[in-house]
């Protein structure tokens, strides 16, 4: 795995290092002119025990994508509405992303879809809250597919009109299987590649849940992106696609900050294009995350499939971020393989390091606020 002089990994595809330093100094300066999205999503499929880590029970799952974004946007505060969810072990990604945010003086800009509440902070609105979650894939049909037509064409219009470059973040309890889902739909064997927010993946779970979800389904011999999300995909899948293929039309370029979630949403749009731009297409197209998700070479063996499967070159880069000395149990439980990443935790980290910030900067700042989050009793601190 190659390493720029920032000590930020490249993974899954093989770059020289003249060509990363272009890269990379690319996004250095438009750090600031980047509109970062936070698309916070619902689907059922979160509701299945033990399909996903983020929140302990089904109504704790329900809330975490809105407390996710709230922390976000706010940080530690006593006027929280909604309290970040008891974990297992580790803490919320949005606390480096909260911090990393701050460094980098970014605004986020939250998309709810498919969440059952509309929220009190300001938010871009794509559709009715009303409409709620997408279904559990397990049906086969996920969503209407006016509903994903309608979501794919929010975001390709909002991308097409955008005056600078994006940064795409997610916060989608059962948002790996899913993500899994759609490759899987699309023939890629990735059942061993994917894992999710729990220390040990439940492979076997989502496995079935899958296969009865593309058994029900009416994918037929011929289907596309839309059909595939309608079947067993979910919101965010929808309108991410159609903002990364609108920004690319409009050429500028997007950071898609995540791991096999973001991945798929690549897919998805490569899946959709003309096939005779997708090398166009992807060059200016980059996905982000963090150390704790390269480690066992899975999510590059992942973006492996997918580049060879439509024969492009993807740049993947994962942050130097880690907290092998913090003080904080909650911090070092992601250098065990907990939570890993989320809410756009290792994109946000690599351009605050771009900016210069270093690694005993941001684990000191992570620190201060996961004391205030707790000292305001913002994240739950036992199992409700």
């Amino acid at each position: 795995m190659q390493k720029s002089d920032l000590r930020i990994r490249v993974f899954g595809t093989k770059i020289t290092q003249e060509l990363l330093s272009e890269k990379l100094d690319l996004i250095k300066k438009n750090i600031k002119n980047l509109i970062f999205y936070l698309v916070i999503a619902g689907t059922d499929t979160s509701q299945i025990e033990g399909i996903s880590a983020a929140g302990n029970n089904a109504k704790a799952r329900r809330q975490t994508a809105l407390a996710d974004a709230e922390f976000l946007l706010f940080g530690a505060s006593k006027d929280h509405k909604y309290k970040l969810p008891f974990l297992i072990s580790g803490v919320t990604p949005a606390l480096i992303s909260y911090v990393c945010s701050k460094l980098i003086g970014s605004n986020p800009i939250v998309v709810p879809i498919g969440i059952n509440e509309k929220p009190y902070f300001s938010h871009l609105n794509v559709e009715d809250h009303l409409i709620g979650p997408a279904n559990c894939i397990t049906t086969g049909k996920s969503m209407p597919k006016e509903r994903v037509l309608n979501l794919y064409k929010k975001g390709l219009e909002i991308g097409k009109s955008s005056k600078g470059p994006i940064f795409i973040a997610e916060s989608v309890p059962g948002g790996t299987t899913t993500a899994q889902a759609v490759m899987e739909a699309f023939g890629l064997d990735v059942s061993h590649l994917i894992g999710s927010s729990l220390l040990n993946a439940p492979r076997k779970l989502k496995s079935e849940v899958i296969k009865t979800g593309l058994l029900n389904s009416n994918l037929k011999n011929s289907f596309d992106s839309i059909d595939v999300i309608s079947s067993v995909g979910d919101p965010f899948q929808a309108f991410s696609m159609g903002l990364l293929i609108g920004t690319r039309l409009a050429n500028k370029f997007v950071l898609l900050a995540g791991g096999s979630q973001m991945l798929a949403v690549i897919l998805l749009a490569l899946e959709f294009i003309d096939s005779k731009d997708k090398q166009e297409f992807i060059d200016l197209v980059f996905i982000a995350t963090t150390s704790w998700l390269v480690t066992d070479n899975s999510l590059g063996d992942l973006l492996k499939l997918i580049t060879q499967k439509h024969n492009v070159n993807l740049l993947g880069i994962a942050s130097p971020l880690n907290f092998k000395s913090s003080k904080n149990k909650e911090l070092r439980d992601y250098e065990i393989g907990y939570v890993k990443e989320g809410v756009g935790a290792g994109g946000m980290s690599i351009l605050a390091n771009l900016k210069g910030f270093g690694n005993k900067e941001i684990v000191s700042m992570c620190q201060v606020n996961l004391g205030k989050m707790k000292d305001i009793g913002q994240i739950s601190l036992e199992k409700v």
